[in-house]
């Protein structure tokens, strides 16, 4: 069951990051919980039930990446990375591990809390007329109030970017959707054109449809261009 107000888990060891983000969420109506290392995180992430994770990748006991890591395999929680300039590295090994956006130290606050307002809003309950349910290759079947992918009778485990980016893939089936499209209408905001987000999100939802069965993906890269979904939807 959703939180009446959004709750949000920060995690970072730095007493004046914490203190900024907490004022900043507080005066925006979120509800927020405060970790200062990776175990602290793991614990309060299973306890508090957060909608939204911001979450620093050098933390003391364990690291922001085995973080990431080990929430992956137990909730879909969105999830935020905030990393240093010069962990370009971590930050693409965030985006494959789950991670559904980065911001980099030292950030605005203004942008920051654009992309916490990005997050949840494609993550909440939307109270307009309900999507249809698609289906594609392998038996693949994709229900947007339930927010599952099935392929046949096998449930296909997505976090809710993964979803939603397969979602608006299969709903443009043969057309090609360039990877700033994909920001805008699945991310939801400007990403500073950093495209490797896409390339991740779609590295791990092809990983997920291949589990699922030999037919079950059909993504398709156009080199130079994006991806698309071959099929009719």
């Amino acid at each position: 069951m959703k939180n009446a107000v959004p709750r949000i888990l920060v995690v970072d060891d730095e007493q004046a990051v914490l203190d900024l983000l907490v004022y900043n969420l507080s005066k925006a109506h979120y509800e927020v919980r405060t970790a200062a290392n990776g175990r602290q995180a793991l614990e309060l992430a299973r306890q508090a039930e957060p909608d939204l994770i911001l979450l620093d990748l050098m933390l003391p006991e364990v690291d922001g990446l085995d973080v990431c890591r080990e929430l992956r395999r137990v909730s879909r929680v969105p999830i935020i990375m905030i990393t240093a300039r010069g962990e370009e590295v971590d930050r693409v090994v965030g985006l494959e591990l789950g991670a559904d956006d980065y911001v980099c130290k030292p950030f605005s606050v203004r942008e920051l809390m654009a992309r916490v307002k990005a997050v949840l809003r494609r993550t909440q309950p939307d109270e307009a007329a309900p999507a249809p349910v698609l289906s594609g290759p392998g038996g693949l079947r994709l229900d947007p109030e339930r927010r599952e992918a099935a392929a046949g009778e096998q449930p296909v485990r997505l976090t809710r970017l993964e979803f939603d980016l397969l979602y608006t893939l299969v709903q443009n089936s043969g057309r090609v959707l360039t990877r700033e499209q994909l920001l805008e209408q699945v991310w939801g905001y400007d990403f500073a054109g950093d495209t490797r987000a896409v390339d991740s999100a779609i590295k791990r939802l092809r990983a997920c449809l291949r589990v699922a069965g030999p037919f079950v993906d059909g993504i398709e890269a156009v080199r130079g261009l994006g991806y698309k979904f071959a099929g009719d939807p």
